[in-house]
């Protein structure tokens, strides 16, 4: 699947993302429902779904997903996945601009499957070119929750690029450091294909948030 191809204005994915709307908005959102009507989409419609949302859904969803279901390096990139094997998340982000946008994970050689300690990834998106592909390694978080989360964190990058990957750079320089450096992601989990995220900037939350929608 293309990049583009997940903008889907079908029928039916116009209702998926008002049905997914409306339990954002029809007052408390009970995280049980959301994850069982996303897990009853297809992948375009959950990607239509997710790309929909708006900056005030997401804080809301985020705070909902606090405590709701564990999320696991080994949900990010599964288990029977080869290594070095790119799995791809399709996003969106609260930013004024650019708010479409992809995270590339894979799990590096030798780690195990059902349990990696971490995975390589870097974000692919519109402006790239400028700020560079912002790269990152995922890991269990360290700070104590009531149930697991991922940090991502842009401190750390992999030591090499995996076929088809963009060179590895730094996020301490040029515009990347203004966009990625001292940059963590916290991932909580919303159903079996979607996560929600939250960007932290030298520990300080920077009051935006992300969706992710993993291929299947």
């Amino acid at each position: 699947m293309t990049h583009e191809a997940t903008a889907n204005t079908a029928p039916e994915a116009q209702d998926a993302s008002e049905g997914f709307l409306a339990l954002l908005r029809e007052g408390e959102i009970e995280m049980d429902r959301v994850a069982a009507y996303l897990d009853g989409l297809r992948h375009t419609e959950r990607v239509v779904a997710i790309r929909s949302t708006g900056r005030k859904d997401q804080a809301r969803l985020y705070a909902a997903a606090q405590g709701f279901a564990p999320v696991r390096l080994a949900d990010l990139v599964l288990p029977g996945t080869g290594d070095a094997k790119t799995v791809r998340h399709f996003g969106k982000n609260t930013l004024p601009a650019f708010t479409h946008f992809e995270k590339r994970f894979c799990r590096p050689a030798g780690q195990p499957g059902d349990a990696p300690e971490e995975l390589w990834g870097f974000n692919f998106q519109s402006l790239q070119p400028l700020t560079g592909p912002g790269y990152f390694i995922a890991r269990s978080s360290p700070e104590p929750t009531s149930v697991p989360e991922v940090w991502v964190d842009y401190h750390r990058v992999p030591p090499e690029a995996p076929a088809g990957w963009p060179t590895v750079r730094s996020n301490d320089r040029g515009v990347g450091r203004l966009v990625y450096g001292s940059m963590i992601d916290t991932l909580r989990r919303v159903s079996e294909h979607v996560t929600i995220g939250s960007a932290a900037k030298g520990g300080k939350d920077m009051g935006s948030w992300f969706l992710l929608c993993r291929e299947p």
